[in-house]
């Protein structure tokens, strides 16, 4: 079909959208598009088949719609064709629809992005609730950090000998616990950002997994030379091990528990704060005290 001719079946119709032309074969299978401004600016007599953009974005029915979108941003196209196995075509999503998918896709990430659940209309609630539903919202994670406090006051309790009998080892506990903190806090801000840009989860725990030993061995060999000058190598080479150990850990804690409590349907706004804090303090005491344990004798 020509350009001319192509104009002419247009005129007098009214479509859902104009912005650009499928052209297929015989077949009806995708052959290309045409920007509507191409064809308005060529001579009559000109095939529509050599305007084609003879690649144009195609998805299939079952593709994600913040997929298709892409696709179509990607390839600087205003809309994007659905085709079938064989290439048949089957419709085309034209550009206000691929816009609302974007606006839509980036409300979600900035509300994942923000710690929430779902999208921005539970960010919204969440940010905008009443003072009693903000209290009975958080006061259930809060009083589990606290009863994870209790657990930890019981367990440096429990090796209250091993501490009175050498006082050195209690003043490391506190850096242990701050740096496998300060570490978590680092990968839930990483993995959460990764998650609202649409990266990989697996690549992502792969990453910061990796990573975290990494940093646990760093923190460790630089802080062994500043504990032994409390003079006690043994107590020195607990505090590195602790270190790294806790470390290490923290990372794998701070991607599991956000997660976890997705999974569940609770919103880890809320939780994986409190949640993630508690767990990582009891776990890096409780990598102290056995490292004591196992390094004193």
């Amino acid at each position: 079909m020509s350009a001319g001719e192509a104009r002419e079946r247009m005129l007098g119709c009214r479509f859902d959208s104009a912005s650009d032309i499928v052209v297929v074969d015989e077949q009806g299978r995708l052959y290309g598009l045409v920007g509507i401004e191409q064809l308005l600016a060529v001579g009559e007599a000109v095939p529509v088949g050599e305007l084609a953009d003879r690649d144009p974005p195609a998805v299939a029915p079952g593709v994600d719609q913040e997929i298709a979108a892409w696709h179509a941003v990607q390839h600087g196209e205003s809309s994007i064709a659905v085709v079938g196995p064989d290439r048949r075509f089957l419709g085309l999503i034209p550009r206000r629809r691929l816009l609302r998918v974007l606006l839509e896709e980036h409300d979600e990430d900035m509300a994942r992005l923000g710690g929430y659940l779902k999208g921005s209309n539970i960010a919204r609630i969440a940010a905008e609730e009443p003072i009693r539903r903000r209290f009975a919202h958080r006061i259930p994670w809060l009083l589990l950090g606290l009863l994870g406090a209790m657990l930890s006051a019981g367990i440096v309790a429990s090796f209250e000998e091993r501490l009175a009998a050498n006082i050195t080892l209690a003043f490391f506990l506190p850096g242990v616990v701050y740096m496998a903190d300060a570490v978590g806090t680092q990968t839930e801000a990483i993995v959460v950002r990764g998650l609202s840009v649409g990266a990989s989860i697996r690549r992502v725990a792969r990453g910061e997994t990796v990573t975290g030993l990494v940093i646990g061995a760093v923190m460790a060999t630089v802080f062994l030379p500043f504990a032994l000058l409390y003079g006690d190598p043994k107590v020195a080479l607990t505090a590195a091990v602790s270190l790294f150990a806790a470390c290490s850990v923290a990372s794998v804690l701070a991607m599991a528990l956000p997660w976890l409590l997705n999974r569940l349907g609770l919103d880890p706004a809320f939780g994986s704060g409190p949640l993630a804090t508690v767990v990582q303090d009891l776990v890096s005491i409780a990598v102290y005290l056995l490292s004591a344990l196992i390094i004193l004798g």
